[in-house]
């Protein structure tokens, strides 16, 4: 039985959350500690320090015998969460790591205070992957949201940063109340904010609480739709973009977008997606509203993407029809091709975080050159930086979905199980918005090969942001040209029902 106090003996599982919680704590004090004029790239290094030995802990408890169930199963030590906190704790490294000695103070004015709050902000998601619990998930959940919001507001003089950020905190805290009005509903119907218990009291009663079952799941999409940028609840996301410091952007396009999608797993499959419910009509309208949300987001962003000249605009509109992409695989539940679905969703997950940071690495490296945000600062890049060009290349075909790249494979194993689960209609609006994006993907390299009429000013690229970008470029080629490795490897130590459902 297990206990439901927190026992000494428990706190090693907890290794990777109390690390990165130490290191916050110590960077915080060495920030006010040390001289104003200070160089504060040494924070950068040691916050690096705290998520590769946080990341290290994780890997040490992955695959285990059983999940561990801490504080009464409001706590999961699984393979589900590990697998979500290596791709946390991967997208924030990355992020801390090209941020190094990098960032301007125009763009970040507190470069101490940006390193030592993504911290925080990362240990919020792995929060909520491992959540068993209603309370402990929203404890996650406001931990991520209320450090993003001081992240996206440090430009405080800058009148776009300003005006992001108002709309983030404030739409924020909206889907956050949404969020826990839909939370109320399942706690009233079952007595219990446990995930476990609440599916076995909605399993016994859900024909009589039949209208609010479906209120509390469309109140909880609407909620999370918001944190996922999936459309119609994407609105705040071009508007942050675009007025967040480009490390910061980088982190909302890919952490904070990996653990909500890690909780939406959660939620969806522990309490609607297993026991009794699963024979009720409700389960397919559940599914079909995501399939419609996903379909949304695919068609909104790739079509809005096409307009834009801004290139954190452009980059906004394409994670909200990203967003759509890894909804599929939540959508067609249980589609078994080769892969299981989650799978599929966690493979293209970790080739969007390496395509979309590699991106903004490159966005950092246009910045600091020419000071411009369009995509005409890309022109001529090929005649100014070729190394640097051929690495954008990489990273757009990945992002395009073209063969021989991570993209490109993580779509076709999501088409496949779309396929065989014969939702073909959700299949071809995938097929169709992947052809509509090779526009605005291949705009991006007109602009580097095929202008020439560009100012003459050289392209700096320091030592983090090259290494990252092609790190991130490297691995997008990897993923397209041995998938496998990583599918084989999710699937050997992901067990569906032991790593993601609930059982008291």
């Amino acid at each position: 039985m297990e206990q439901l106090r927190l026992q000494w003996s428990d706190l090693g599982y907890l290794a990777p959350e109390l690390t990165l919680v130490i290191a916050a704590v110590i960077l915080s004090l060495l920030d006010l500690l040390m001289p104003k004029q200070t160089n504060r790239t040494i924070l950068g290094w040691l916050s690096l320090v705290g998520i590769v030995i946080s990341g290290l802990f994780v890997i040490g408890y992955l695959n285990p015998a059983e999940p561990k169930q801490l504080l009464d199963y409001s706590y999961r030590i699984d393979d589900f969460a590990g697998i979500m906190k290596l791709i946390l704790l991967t997208g924030a490294g990355l992020v801390t790591f090209m941020s190094l000695g990098t960032v301007k103070e125009e763009e970040v004015p507190h470069v101490g205070e940006f390193y030592y709050l993504l911290l925080p902000a990362t240990l919020g998601g792995m929060i909520m992957a491992s959540s068993g619990d209603l309370i402990t998930l929203y404890v996650g959940l406001e931990l991520l949201s209320i450090t993003s919001y001081i992240l996206v507001a440090m430009r405080k003089k800058d009148l776009r940063s300003n005006e992001g950020s108002f709309k983030y905190i404030v739409l924020g805290g909206i889907s956050s109340a949404i969020i826990l009005y839909g939370m109320s509903f399942l706690y009233g119907m079952s007595g219990s904010t446990s995930i476990a218990e609440i599916n076995t009291a909605l399993g016994q009663n859900a024909q009589a609480m039949l209208p609010f079952l479906y209120v509390s799941f469309f109140l909880l999409l609407a909620g999370f739709g918001f944190k996922i940028a999936a459309a119609p609840f994407h609105m705040w996301a071009p508007d942050v973009y675009q007025g967040a410091p480009t490390p910061v952007t980088a982190f909302l396009a890919v952490v904070s977008k990996a653990a909500a999608f890690a909780i939406l797993f959660r939620v969806l499959y522990g309490i609607f997606g297993i026991g009794s419910l699963m024979e009720l009509p409700f389960h397919g309208d559940m599914l079909l509203a995501l399939m419609v949300v996903a379909a949304a987001a695919m068609i909104l962003g790739n079509f809005t993407a096409l307009r834009q000249n801004n290139l954190k605009r452009l980059l906004a509109y394409s994670g909200i029809a990203n967003s759509g992409y890894l909804l599929v695989p939540i959508s067609t539940q249980f589609s078994m091709v080769h892969y299981t679905n989650f799978a599929e969703f966690a493979f293209y997950l970790i080739a969007y975080l390496f395509m979309n940071i590699g991106i903004f690495a490159l966005l950092m490296i246009i910045e600091r050159s020419t000071g411009d945000e369009s995509i005409g600062g890309l022109a001529g890049l090929y005649y100014r930086a070729p190394g640097t060009a051929v690495a954008a290349v990489f990273l757009l075909l990945s992002l395009a979905g073209l063969p021989l790249s991570g993209g490109f494979f993580g779509k076709l194993f999501i088409m496949l199980g779309t396929l065989q689960t014969q939702h073909y209609w959700l299949a071809a609006v995938m097929i169709a918005t992947s052809v509509t994006s090779f526009y605005y993907y291949f705009g991006f390299i007109r602009q580097m090969f095929m202008r020439t009429d560009f100012e003459s000013r050289d392209v700096i690229v320091p030592v983090p942001l090259g290494i990252t970008l092609w790190l991130c470029a490297g691995a997008s080629l990897l993923l397209g040209i041995v998938p496998q490795w990583v599918l084989g490897w999710i699937d050997r130590i992901f067990a569906l029902t032991q790593d993601l459902f609930f059982f008291s």
